[in-house]
Protein backbone atom coordinates (compact mmCIF):
# COMPACT_ATOMS: atom_id res chain seq x y z
CA UNK A 1 0.00 0.00 0.00
CA UNK A 2 2.78 2.41 0.96
CA UNK A 3 4.70 1.61 -2.22
CA UNK A 4 1.64 2.37 -4.34
CA UNK A 5 0.93 5.67 -2.56
CA UNK A 6 4.51 6.91 -2.93
CA UNK A 7 4.57 5.85 -6.57
CA UNK A 8 1.31 7.68 -7.26
CA UNK A 9 2.70 10.87 -5.70
CA UNK A 10 5.90 10.71 -7.74
CA UNK A 11 3.97 9.97 -10.92
CA UNK A 12 1.72 12.95 -10.30
CA UNK A 13 4.72 15.26 -9.89
CA UNK A 14 6.36 13.86 -13.03
CA UNK A 15 3.23 14.40 -15.10
CA UNK A 16 3.01 17.98 -13.88
CA UNK A 17 6.64 18.63 -14.82
CA UNK A 18 6.18 16.99 -18.23
CA UNK A 19 3.14 19.16 -18.89
CA UNK A 20 4.95 22.34 -17.87
CA UNK A 21 8.02 21.53 -19.99
CA UNK A 22 5.84 20.71 -22.99
CA UNK A 23 3.90 23.95 -22.56
CA UNK A 24 7.13 25.96 -22.42
CA UNK A 25 8.09 24.40 -25.76
CA UNK A 26 4.69 25.14 -27.31
CA UNK A 27 3.75 21.47 -27.34
CA UNK A 28 0.91 19.44 -25.89
CA UNK A 29 1.69 17.19 -22.90
CA UNK A 30 0.27 14.27 -24.87
CA UNK A 31 3.13 14.55 -27.37
CA UNK A 32 5.52 13.19 -24.71
CA UNK A 33 5.40 9.52 -23.72
CA UNK A 34 6.63 8.31 -20.35
CA UNK A 35 8.68 5.11 -20.45
CA UNK A 36 8.97 3.68 -16.93
CA UNK A 37 12.45 2.19 -16.53
CA UNK A 38 12.34 -0.84 -14.23
CA UNK A 39 16.03 -1.72 -14.15
CA UNK A 40 16.74 -2.83 -10.59
CA UNK A 41 13.07 -2.92 -9.59
CA UNK A 42 11.05 -6.10 -9.23
CA UNK A 43 7.78 -7.32 -10.66
CA UNK A 44 5.82 -5.81 -7.75
CA UNK A 45 6.97 -2.32 -8.77
CA UNK A 46 5.84 -2.98 -12.34
CA UNK A 47 2.43 -4.15 -11.15
CA UNK A 48 2.05 -1.08 -8.93
CA UNK A 49 2.83 1.14 -11.91
CA UNK A 50 0.35 -0.78 -14.06
CA UNK A 51 -2.33 -0.16 -11.43
CA UNK A 52 -1.74 3.57 -12.00
CA UNK A 53 -2.25 3.24 -15.73
CA UNK A 54 1.32 2.82 -16.97
CA UNK A 55 1.93 0.10 -19.54
CA UNK A 56 5.22 1.02 -21.25
CA UNK A 57 8.31 -0.27 -19.44
CA UNK A 58 12.01 -0.15 -20.24
CA UNK A 59 14.77 -2.53 -19.27
CA UNK A 60 18.53 -2.14 -19.67
CA UNK A 61 19.58 -5.77 -19.59
CA UNK A 62 18.18 -8.74 -21.47
CA UNK A 63 19.04 -11.15 -18.65
CA UNK A 64 17.13 -9.16 -16.01
CA UNK A 65 14.16 -8.74 -18.31
CA UNK A 66 14.15 -12.44 -19.17
CA UNK A 67 13.35 -13.24 -15.54
CA UNK A 68 11.05 -10.28 -14.86
CA UNK A 69 8.78 -10.23 -17.89
CA UNK A 70 7.27 -13.71 -17.37
CA UNK A 71 6.78 -12.92 -13.67
CA UNK A 72 4.84 -9.75 -14.49
CA UNK A 73 2.71 -11.55 -17.06
CA UNK A 74 0.76 -10.16 -20.02
CA UNK A 75 -0.23 -6.52 -20.40
CA UNK A 76 2.82 -4.26 -20.57
CA UNK A 77 4.80 -3.31 -23.65
CA UNK A 78 8.51 -3.80 -23.02
CA UNK A 79 11.31 -1.69 -24.49
CA UNK A 80 15.02 -2.52 -24.47
CA UNK A 81 16.90 0.71 -23.77
CA UNK A 82 20.32 -0.68 -22.84
CA UNK A 83 23.27 -1.72 -24.92
CA UNK A 84 22.71 -4.99 -26.77
CA UNK A 85 25.82 -7.15 -26.94
CA UNK A 86 25.26 -10.78 -27.77
CA UNK A 87 21.64 -11.53 -26.91
CA UNK A 88 19.90 -10.21 -30.01
CA UNK A 89 17.86 -13.36 -30.53
CA UNK A 90 16.39 -13.24 -27.03
CA UNK A 91 15.93 -9.46 -27.16
CA UNK A 92 13.87 -9.70 -30.33
CA UNK A 93 11.69 -12.35 -28.69
CA UNK A 94 11.21 -10.41 -25.43
CA UNK A 95 10.83 -6.75 -26.37
CA UNK A 96 8.25 -4.89 -28.41
CA UNK A 97 10.75 -2.09 -29.18
CA UNK A 98 14.53 -1.68 -29.15
CA UNK A 99 16.00 1.79 -28.53
CA UNK A 100 19.68 0.96 -28.87
CA UNK A 101 20.68 0.07 -32.44
CA UNK A 102 24.19 1.47 -32.40
CA UNK A 103 26.04 -0.19 -35.28
CA UNK A 104 25.59 -1.82 -38.64
CA UNK A 105 26.48 -5.31 -37.42
CA UNK A 106 23.81 -5.08 -34.72
CA UNK A 107 21.30 -3.86 -37.29
CA UNK A 108 22.02 -6.93 -39.41
CA UNK A 109 21.75 -9.27 -36.42
CA UNK A 110 18.45 -7.81 -35.17
CA UNK A 111 17.05 -7.86 -38.70
CA UNK A 112 18.01 -11.50 -39.15
CA UNK A 113 16.60 -12.57 -35.79
CA UNK A 114 13.35 -10.69 -36.36
CA UNK A 115 12.97 -12.26 -39.80
CA UNK A 116 13.49 -15.71 -38.26
CA UNK A 117 10.69 -14.99 -35.78
CA UNK A 118 8.40 -13.59 -38.45
CA UNK A 119 8.04 -10.17 -36.88
CA UNK A 120 8.88 -6.54 -37.55
CA UNK A 121 10.64 -4.78 -34.66
CA UNK A 122 10.24 -1.04 -34.08
CA UNK A 123 13.71 0.36 -33.37
CA UNK A 124 15.52 3.60 -32.57
CA UNK A 125 19.07 4.26 -33.76
CA UNK A 126 21.27 5.29 -30.84
CA UNK A 127 23.61 8.25 -31.33
CA UNK A 128 26.43 9.25 -28.99
CA UNK A 129 25.74 12.99 -29.07
CA UNK A 130 28.04 13.81 -26.14
CA UNK A 131 31.19 12.28 -27.60
CA UNK A 132 31.72 10.43 -24.33
CA UNK A 133 33.94 7.38 -25.08
CA UNK A 134 32.23 5.51 -22.25
CA UNK A 135 28.84 5.71 -23.97
CA UNK A 136 27.49 3.57 -26.78
CA UNK A 137 25.93 4.86 -29.97
CA UNK A 138 26.93 5.83 -33.46
CA UNK A 139 28.97 8.98 -33.88
CA UNK A 140 26.82 11.88 -35.11
CA UNK A 141 28.63 11.83 -38.44
CA UNK A 142 27.74 8.16 -38.92
CA UNK A 143 24.09 8.39 -37.88
CA UNK A 144 22.63 8.81 -41.36
CA UNK A 145 24.69 5.91 -42.68
CA UNK A 146 23.38 3.73 -39.84
CA UNK A 147 19.81 4.68 -40.76
CA UNK A 148 20.49 3.87 -44.41
CA UNK A 149 21.66 0.41 -43.36
CA UNK A 150 18.66 -0.14 -41.10
CA UNK A 151 16.25 0.74 -43.89
CA UNK A 152 17.56 -2.24 -45.84
CA UNK A 153 16.19 -4.59 -43.19
CA UNK A 154 12.56 -5.38 -43.88
CA UNK A 155 12.12 -6.69 -40.34
CA UNK A 156 13.14 -3.37 -38.73
CA UNK A 157 10.79 -0.40 -38.57
CA UNK A 158 12.66 2.79 -37.71
CA UNK A 159 10.96 4.84 -35.00
CA UNK A 160 13.53 7.61 -34.67
CA UNK A 161 16.73 8.41 -32.79
CA UNK A 162 17.84 7.85 -29.21
CA UNK A 163 20.58 9.38 -27.08
CA UNK A 164 21.78 9.56 -23.48
CA UNK A 165 22.60 13.01 -22.15
CA UNK A 166 26.14 13.81 -20.99
CA UNK A 167 27.24 12.99 -17.47
CA UNK A 168 28.96 16.36 -17.16
CA UNK A 169 28.30 19.85 -18.42
CA UNK A 170 25.13 20.63 -16.50
CA UNK A 171 21.85 21.71 -18.08
CA UNK A 172 23.43 23.44 -21.06
CA UNK A 173 25.54 20.40 -21.84
CA UNK A 174 22.38 18.31 -21.91
CA UNK A 175 20.61 20.90 -24.06
CA UNK A 176 23.43 20.88 -26.59
CA UNK A 177 23.30 17.09 -26.79
CA UNK A 178 19.54 17.01 -27.27
CA UNK A 179 19.57 19.79 -29.86
CA UNK A 180 22.10 17.82 -31.86
CA UNK A 181 19.86 14.74 -31.86
CA UNK A 182 16.87 16.82 -32.96
CA UNK A 183 18.93 18.31 -35.79
CA UNK A 184 20.05 14.84 -36.91
CA UNK A 185 16.42 13.70 -36.89
CA UNK A 186 15.46 16.64 -39.10
CA UNK A 187 18.33 15.86 -41.49
CA UNK A 188 17.26 12.22 -41.65
CA UNK A 189 13.66 13.22 -42.40
CA UNK A 190 14.84 15.57 -45.14
CA UNK A 191 16.93 12.75 -46.61
CA UNK A 192 13.97 10.38 -46.62
CA UNK A 193 15.53 8.09 -44.01
CA UNK A 194 12.93 8.72 -41.30
CA UNK A 195 9.24 9.48 -41.40
CA UNK A 196 8.12 13.03 -40.60
CA UNK A 197 6.68 11.90 -37.28
CA UNK A 198 9.89 10.10 -36.24
CA UNK A 199 10.50 10.22 -32.51
CA UNK A 200 13.30 11.32 -30.22
CA UNK A 201 13.96 9.01 -27.28
CA UNK A 202 15.92 11.29 -24.97
CA UNK A 203 15.75 12.53 -21.41
CA UNK A 204 16.20 10.71 -18.10
CA UNK A 205 15.69 11.56 -14.44
CA UNK A 206 18.19 14.44 -14.29
CA UNK A 207 17.45 16.09 -17.63
CA UNK A 208 14.03 15.07 -18.96
CA UNK A 209 12.53 18.55 -18.77
CA UNK A 210 15.34 19.95 -20.92
CA UNK A 211 14.89 17.05 -23.33
CA UNK A 212 11.18 17.83 -23.67
CA UNK A 213 11.95 21.49 -24.36
CA UNK A 214 14.25 20.30 -27.16
CA UNK A 215 11.70 17.98 -28.74
CA UNK A 216 11.81 14.65 -26.91
CA UNK A 217 8.87 12.37 -27.61
CA UNK A 218 9.93 9.61 -25.16
CA UNK A 219 11.43 10.23 -21.72
CA UNK A 220 12.95 7.26 -19.89
CA UNK A 221 12.45 7.58 -16.13
CA UNK A 222 13.48 5.12 -13.43
CA UNK A 223 14.50 6.50 -10.05
CA UNK A 224 12.37 9.64 -10.54
CA UNK A 225 9.37 7.34 -10.67
CA UNK A 226 10.23 4.35 -8.48
CA UNK A 227 12.65 5.96 -6.00
CA UNK A 228 16.26 5.12 -5.28
CA UNK A 229 17.52 1.73 -6.41
CA UNK A 230 18.83 -0.64 -3.79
Amino acid sequence: MEQGRALAERLGRIRERIALAATRAGRTPGSVHLLAVTKGFGASAVRAAMALGLNEFGENRVQEADAKIPEVGPGPRWHLIGHLRNKAKRAVALFEEIHSLDGESLVAEVGRRATDLGRVVPCYAEVNTSGDPGKHGAAPGAALRLLERARLEGAIRLQGLMTIGPLHGGPEGARTSFRLLARLRDEAVAAGLLDRDAGLSMGMTDDYEIAIEEGSTVVRLGSALFGARA
